[in-house]
């Protein structure tokens, strides 16, 4: 069996007990305030992050791993004895870190490395990744491993709702004005993966309302096939991420088991804390 490794990068939101269990690398997303930089799901984490936040009264910049991460992680599997590398990278759409990943491949011209595109984010790109580890571990070629992330991916399916636009005003995405009459009527916002980007679905007035949307939006994608895949993904929400799991398996036949998954800081920068939402992989 050749030996293939699977990495990805911090966007995939593959809690760092799961990547180590099936020995994912996951290259981190650097989160910037000013002069002060780190690593997601490195050195600073969901909470970390909005407590400064919160603190400083204004959001971080993000970028994607830089060319010389990418480069390191490859270097690091090969030294490792890895024959061909797998990178499963977060929508090209959204971050840079699809074009860094191929920058850092041409480094090595003689070594097989393919980037993948996952078109995809938070544990939609997550579950991509693992399926293909999986298969590999399973006896796969690497071209085999591909089409089954690949598979993965047309099959799944992220809702989510967001508690505030606070944050998404802060970084310039909606007018203060805006936000603060969405903050009046309890305005919530219910997103979703459309075209490789987080978009706003449909917005409802309150946040029942909103994780009762998701798991409505959750059954229509089932559209009565098993769930293979469920992870819940939060930003702070731990809570309400248990309360939606309820609601789902009263609503799906969800899967012995699930996944409790923060979204990371590279991506709640940009959606907020408070967000609660479900990521599946219904059958074929």
């Amino acid at each position: 069996m050749a030996n293939i490794a699977i990495m990805t990068d911090s966007d995939s939101s593959i809690p760092a007990d799961v990547a180590e269990r099936l020995d994912i690398a996951q290259a981190p997303i650097s989160i910037q305030f000013g002069e002060e930089s780190y690593d997601a799901g490195v050195t600073i984490d969901d909470k970390a992050l909005f407590e400064r936040v919160d603190r400083l009264g204004k959001l971080p910049t993000t970028a994607a791993p830089t060319p010389g991460k990418y480069a390191d992680a490859f270097q690091k599997a090969l030294d490792s004895g890895a024959e061909s590398v797998i990178c499963i990278t977060v929508s090209s759409k959204i971050s840079a870190s699809y074009q860094a990943a191929g920058a850092a491949r041409d480094l090595f011209p003689d070594r097989d490395i393919t980037i993948v595109d996952s078109n995809s984010l938070s544990m939609g790109q997550g579950f991509m990744t693992i399926a293909a580890r999986e298969a590999v571990l399973q006896g796969a070629t690497k071209g085999e491993a591909i089409a089954a992330a690949l598979d993965v991916g047309k099959r799944t399916h992220l809702f989510a709702a967001l508690s505030t636009l606070k944050y998404l005003a802060m970084s310039g995405r909606v007018g203060y004005l805006a936000a603060g009459m969405a903050t009046i009527l309890a305005v919530k916002p219910i997103l979703t993966i459309k075209d490789g980007k987080l978009e706003v679905l449909e917005r409802v007035r309150t946040r029942s309302k909103a994780l009762s949307r998701v798991v409505e939006c959750a059954a229509q994608a089932a559209g009565g096939k098993p769930i293979e895949r469920m992870a819940l993904i939060h930003v702070n929400a731990i809570d309400d991420a248990r309360e939606l799991h309820k609601m789902l398996c009263a609503s799906l036949p969800c899967p012995e088991s699930v996944t409790y998954a923060e979204l990371t800081p590279g991506l709640s920068a940009h959606a907020g804390a408070g967000v609660a939402g479900v990521v599946i992989v219904t059958a074929r």
